[in-house]
């Protein structure tokens, strides 16, 4: 079974040091025996006597050994961790007092009438003083847990709201529980009936993989399944070492979360601690689940709007150069005859324009669709630029003879590893709409060359230039500008968005600047592989 280890924290604050000796400082100790509190209580006794054979020698009166003998009783009732100590050192100052400093000394008899009396009163004081003193440390300490517990459920709170997918939810509710209980936590999502493979947190210590054994994973289908608590600390489940909660909201199912070795030690409000975390555990999973379909169901719209656009687009766009195409077929069939051969071969040129405009539009669709789903696969292959330009070249407009084009490739090799294919659809692309929107008679410079293990490829014009506004859409598909190419046919704003997606899909880039003193320059970057 794989196992998805869990054990880098989400988000550092610096507290969990601090939290962890605190919780180490409230919990009780179950030892009733040891030689900590033996020696503690000794010693205070010993400390107390002493001071009281000092106090003898001075002079002082018996009142003020047995204000000694109470303030070390209270001393031990502070020190010590269970009460026992503080009852037993009460009888025992007593006892002491009594041998060594009333007549007869080192003897328990008393001749005094009042020492009877005395006793009495020095055993009650140091028992109240001892019992107030562990009533005292006993609501500090569980003050201190109930700080420590309020302390960690903010804390899940905010680690979950700063969390960033569901499976820093999941590690971050894991980590919490773990802080909380010190226990092995064990994380399981629910999806279409299923258990996925555990996220596990077991703080500093190695994850006992008998926690996630297979009926571990059933007891926590169960769990899930049956919508409440199973496993550890139930009868019906004596050979299960988790307990197992369900992480839901409402009828909405995320998972399971188990809580290793449990025995169902925990007082209610550490239950009621537990409980939140995983609420807020199920709610940032709900909200993270929002979200997503939130995001999916704007990424939707968007493809929608861009059918819309490109529907209506075609619907507008495409009318004009297939009713020319049409026309002119028509009159050529039915007025051969009229025509000379000069106007015919207007009317063919009229023609061959239209359709290799619709075919270039088809063919820049197909491809930049089928790049932004990551459909088309890129046939890596290594060519001089310079007959990767040349082939460009012999595919764009046939206005190109309208402009002077010049390339500039350098007096060395330069091999570019690319899918040549795409590679000269974009130069076509970007050659073609410095034709279309430049006046004729301009100059269009290429110019090729290799810096920092690149290929830079500038197209250059001195056209009218793009504004600053139209450069940050320049590249999105469907955006035209304002500006008209010369025969006043609207651009669907596909070629640009075309160069885009095939130099990102290569590792590179694509960028446009203006040239000086006019015009556009648009730069492709390539990475020389």
């Amino acid at each position: 079974m794989n196992i998805r280890k869990r054990n880098k924290d989400i988000i550092s604050n610096g507290t969990d040091a601090a939290a962890y000796d605190l919780k180490k400082r409230t919990d009780i100790p179950k030892g009733l025996i040891t030689l900590r509190n033996i020696l503690i209580s000794a010693g205070i006794l010993v400390l107390a006597t002493l001071t009281g054979y000092l106090f003898s020698w001075l002079g002082f009166k018996d009142a003020n050994i047995i204000t000694v003998y109470i303030l070390g009783v209270l001393l031990i009732a502070v020190l010590t961790t269970h009460r026992c100590y503080s009852l037993v050192s009460s009888v025992l100052s007593v006892l002491i007092f009594n041998f060594v400093f009333t007549d007869p000394q080192y003897t328990f008899k008393a001749y005094e009438r009042d020492y009877p009396a005395t006793f009495l009163i020095m055993l009650a004081a140091a028992f109240i003083t001892s019992t107030l003193a562990i009533k005292l440390k006993n609501n500090a300490r569980l003050s201190a847990r109930a700080a420590f517990r309020t302390q960690v459920l903010l804390d899940t709170n905010q680690v979950l709201q700063k969390a960033d997918g569901r499976d820093e939810i999941i590690s971050a509710a894991a980590r919490q529980l773990h802080k909380l209980l010190n226990k092995p936590v064990a994380i399981y999502m629910f999806s279409d009936g299923e258990l996925s493979e555990p996220y596990t947190f077991g703080g500093n210590e190695p994850f006992d993989v008998s926690l996630i054994s297979e009926n571990e994973r059933k007891c926590a289908l169960r769990a899930i399944s049956d919508n409440c608590r199973h496993g550890a600390a139930k009868n019906n489940f004596d050979s299960i070492k988790c307990l197992y909660l369900p992480i839901r909201v409402n009828d909405s199912k995320y998972g399971v979360v188990g809580i290793g070795t449990y025995r169902g030690e925990l007082d209610s409000f550490e239950k009621s601690v537990m409980l939140s975390i995983i609420g807020e555990c199920a709610l940032a999973l709900e909200n993270e689940k929002n979200a997503r379909e939130k995001e999916e169901a704007a990424i939707l719209a968007k493809n929608e709007q861009l059918r819309a656009n490109l529907l209506r687009a075609i619907s507008h766009d495409l009318r004009t150069p297939l009713t020319s195409i049409s026309g002119n077929a028509d009159n050529l069939l039915s007025n051969s005859a009229a025509f000379d051969e000069d106007a015919k071969n207007r009317i063919y040129e009229d023609i061959y324009n239209d359709s290799i405009w619709l075919i270039n539009l088809v063919e820049n669709l197909l491809s930049v669709t089928r790049i932004e789903d990551e459909q088309m696969r890129l046939n890596f292959s290594t060519e001089l630029i310079d007959d990767v330009i040349a082939e460009a070249l012999n595919h764009v407009s046939r206005k190109r003879d309208e402009h002077k084009i010049s390339v500039d490739c350098g007096n060395s090799f330069i091999f570019v590893t690319a899918d040549i294919r795409l590679l000269v659809q974009v130069i076509i692309n970007l050659v073609d709409n410095a034709i279309k929107h430049t006046a004729s008679g301009t100059k269009i410079e290429i110019k090729a060359e290799s810096k920092d293990n690149n290929v830079v490829l500038t197209v250059k014009d001195n056209g009218c230039g793009i504004s600053g506004e139209a450069k940050e859409h320049i590249f999105d598909m469907f955006y035209s500008g304002a500006n008209r190419i010369a025969d006043s046919r609207r651009s669907l704003g596909l070629g640009l968005a075309l160069c885009r997606s095939v130099i990102n899909a290569h590792g590179g880039s694509i960028s446009v600047s203006d040239n000086e003193p006019a015009g556009t320059v648009f730069t492709v970057v390539l990475p020389q592989k």
